[in-house]
């Protein structure tokens, strides 16, 4: 068979998919054990370790699965004779040397599992996650309470890009509300970090507060450009920090009780009369930020522009921007947002397992095979040609393969809803196909390209329909459809403007060979 230009732009499709699917080298050639979570603040943290890293020995045996890793782990453990000594323990990542002394429990702090083996991202109801209970800590919440923090707790979680986030309402039967939220991938620590701060911001002048976060005192928050941003780096013992800053501005009243309060203060004589002599301190959730010092020409003038600063660490100056980004949004979003109306309560963290939603793909995946078998069997019968049904399998086969490879590209969740996406754009790819093939043998006065061109027509019509039909499906059901809409729309979006046009060109080959023979 002749390869034109159409075939060859879906050869190169398969291609980079497979790239984007399995990276270079691909990752299920890798050996070792993917780091899952490490507690904050633990001793590996600050020695270097993070979510990601590639384990590949400990102690100078190598690690290739979850059992060596658990074999290293007990051996460690057993060296230990009294249980407050610290053992020196050697860790070699993906990332470097890891060599320091640590506690008996020094791992018990970090959770590790297999190596993806794709690129791809699955979704909370394939790959697991955790999930926890939440409440008020002081009182029991009211429906419209329960509502509001839902509300804001969501928009704060946005900020962080999760792609796979699940709050929702719950109660038992003594009538106490409660708040799930469920993060694909995530371990109880991670999201007990992420969900239980208050995010009670406040700005103060001695004991006097000047504004709170939230829309009431903050009018607007710089998050891009010049407006925000990282803005020095630096050694320190240990590693190295950045620092952040960015603009908001203050409501009039806010603005008002700052001047009020600055209108009161001396000059700060140390600093050569270049500052007041109380700063602006910086609050969350009761623990100094920063304190900002003010300027003389603010003496009792009514200003709406304040830069806030901070700062974030690390061990390399990478991990320490990033840092310093993640301390960044936390601050912007707290100050958008609002601090919570009361201090929450975690009930209770688990993990949510896997095994369903793999037992569940498996399933899928089995039923697919079936499917095709079936849908090979009709077309084989209909045409008594080998070749048609291979063919618009292979295609089929290829538009499955482009959209993983685009979900892996950008990172999208692939959970049972983007399955049954996939499914749909299948039966989809099949009708085109099938009518790419009929339309080429009937109506034999016209020319075959004629004919192709007429199926080609008829696709891109029905094309455009399926569109206008799916795009309210991405936003309908509180975003629970959305994985379907996506992959239904990148599957045929796919199909239409990459592998349809290549097959037909398969299909003009095989029926000009069978006329002429």
């Amino acid at each position: 068979m002749k390869i034109t230009l159409r075939i060859w732009i879906m050869i190169i499709f398969i291609l980079f998919s497979l790239v984007a699917i399995f990276s270079i080298p691909p990752t299920f050639l890798e050996k070792g054990v993917v780091v899952k979570s490490v507690e904050k603040n633990s001793s590996l943290f600050n020695s270097g370790l993070r979510v990601g890293n590639i384990i590949t020995s400990i102690d100078g045996k190598a690690i290739s699965n979850i059992q060596d890793y658990s074999s290293s782990v007990n051996k460690f453990k057993d060296s230990f004779t009294n249980a407050n000594d610290t053992n020196k323990l050697i860790i070699k990542t993906n990332n470097g040397e890891i060599i320091d002394l640590f506690s008996k429990d020094a791992l018990d702090n970090v959770e590790v599992g297999k190596i993806p083996s794709t690129k791809i991202k699955t979704g909370l109801d394939i790959q697991g996650g955790a999930r926890a209970l939440v409440t008020a800590e002081d009182h029991q919440l009211t429906d419209n309470e329960l509502t509001d923090l839902i509300s804001i707790s969501q928009e704060r979680l946005n900020v962080y890009g999760l792609t796979d986030l699940s709050i929702r309402k719950a109660s038992d039967l003594s009538g106490n509300r409660f708040m799930i939220v469920e993060i694909a991938g995530s371990s109880p620590s991670d999201l007990e970090s992420l969900v239980a701060q208050q995010g009670k911001f406040e700005a103060k002048i001695g004991n006097e507060t000047v504004f709170n976060g939230g829309n009431k005192d903050v009018t607007y928050v710089g998050r891009t450009g010049q407006d925000a941003g990282i803005y020095d780096c630096f050694a320190v013992q240990g590693g190295e920090a950045c620092s952040f800053r960015f603009v908001i501005y203050l409501s009039e009243s806010a603005a008002q009780k700052q001047a009020d309060l600055t209108s009161n203060l001396s000059l700060n004589l140390s600093s050569g009369g270049k500052y007041l002599e109380k700063p602006l301190d910086l609050y969350l959730d009761g623990n100094l930020l920063d304190s900002l010092n003010i300027g003389v020409d603010l003496k009792g003038r009514v200003t709406t522009q304040i830069q806030i600063s901070g700062s974030g660490s690390g061990k390399t100056r990478q991990e320490a921007i990033t840092d310093a980004n993640s301390n960044m949004k936390k601050l912007q979003t707290v100050l958008i947002t609002g601090s919570l109306p009361f201090k929450l309560k975690i009930v209770k963290t688990d993990r949510i397992s896997p095994v369903l939603g793999e037992k569940f793909t498996r399933t899928i995946f089995i039923a697919s095979l079936l499917a095709v078998v079936a849908v090979f069997l009709v077309i084989f019968i209909r045409y008594r040609r080998i070749k048609i049904p291979f063919a618009i399998i292979f295609v089929v086969a290829t538009e499955i393969l482009i959209t993983l490879g685009i979900a892996a590209l950008i990172k999208w969740n692939i959970d049972l809803a983007s399955i049954a996406g996939i499914i749909a754009a299948i039966g989809t790819g099949v009708d085109d196909q099938i009518v790419i093939v009929d339309e080429s043998r009937r109506n034999k006065e016209d020319s075959l390209k004629q004919r192709i061109k007429n199926a080609l027509f008829i696709i891109f019509t029905a094309y455009a329909t399926a569109v206008v039909s799916l795009l309210p499906l991405y936003w309908a059901g509180a975003g629970l459809l959305k994985g379907f809409a996506f992959t239904s729309l990148i599957g045929i979006t796919a199909g239409v403007f990459i592998t349809r046009p290549a097959f037909a060109d398969i299909a003009r080959q095989l029926e000009e060979k069978e006329e002429t023979n």
